[in-house]
């Protein structure tokens, strides 16, 4: 019920701010989703996009998200987030979700560990693909687009269209950053010139 409000929610407010296009498909059985992190709206495209059956979760940072009750209290009710350390213990913290995976739901995070300020990827932390491999979950590469321009870091909302691309799982996890780069690069650079 929550995640169906949640998803409804994010749509609502990415239709009213610029429109949302989902391309691809998940796989049958729960997953970890990896991808590429510029915003703080790339969550709200996520639930947005993935089946509000699939009860998505996110890992997000307990030195951010977790230290005032009213953000904490934000964090879990809208994104249906759970806390991870970004420095000392946060694989544990990770791995926990392997838990919500064996419930069924789909956990998403950002293996960069942090937002990009200038739209590149950077470096993948290896908790994810440590989660999906011991949860024998796929590992599946999403590239998001447009959220940097509707909420920089920083920045003010404004009106921009978001792209979700779900790529087809990855092997491990330099694949896995490879296809978000891939997918995180927008529509248009895709297509070949006349």
């Amino acid at each position: 019920m929550i995640a169906g409000l949640r998803h409804a929610f994010w749509r609502a407010a990415l239709t009213a701010t610029g429109g949302l296009r989902v391309d691809g498909t998940l796989p049958d059985r729960p997953c970890v989703l990896v991808a590429n992190h510029t915003s703080h709206a790339d969550t709200a495209a996520l639930l947005a996009a993935l089946p509000a059956a699939r009860r998505p979760v996110v890992a997000a940072a307990a030195d951010y998200w977790f230290t005032r009750p009213l953000r904490r209290a934000t964090c879990r009710l809208l994104m249906g987030a759970f806390p991870v350390r970004r420095s000392g213990g946060g694989l544990g913290s990770l791995l926990a979700a392997g838990e919500l995976l064996a419930q069924g739901r789909d956990v998403i995070v950002y293996p960069e560990g942090s937002r990009s300020r200038d739209g590149s990827l950077g470096e993948f932390r290896a908790g994810a693909a440590r989660l999906a491999e011991r949860s024998g979950a796929p590992l599946v590469p999403v590239g998001i687009g447009g959220t940097r321009d509707l909420l920089p870091v920083h920045g003010r909302l404004r009106p921009a269209r978001v792209t979700v691309r779900i790529g087809a799982p990855a092997d491990d996890l330099a694949g896995a950053r490879a296809a978000v780069a891939e997918l995180s690069v927008p529509a248009r650079q895709h297509r070949k010139p006349r």
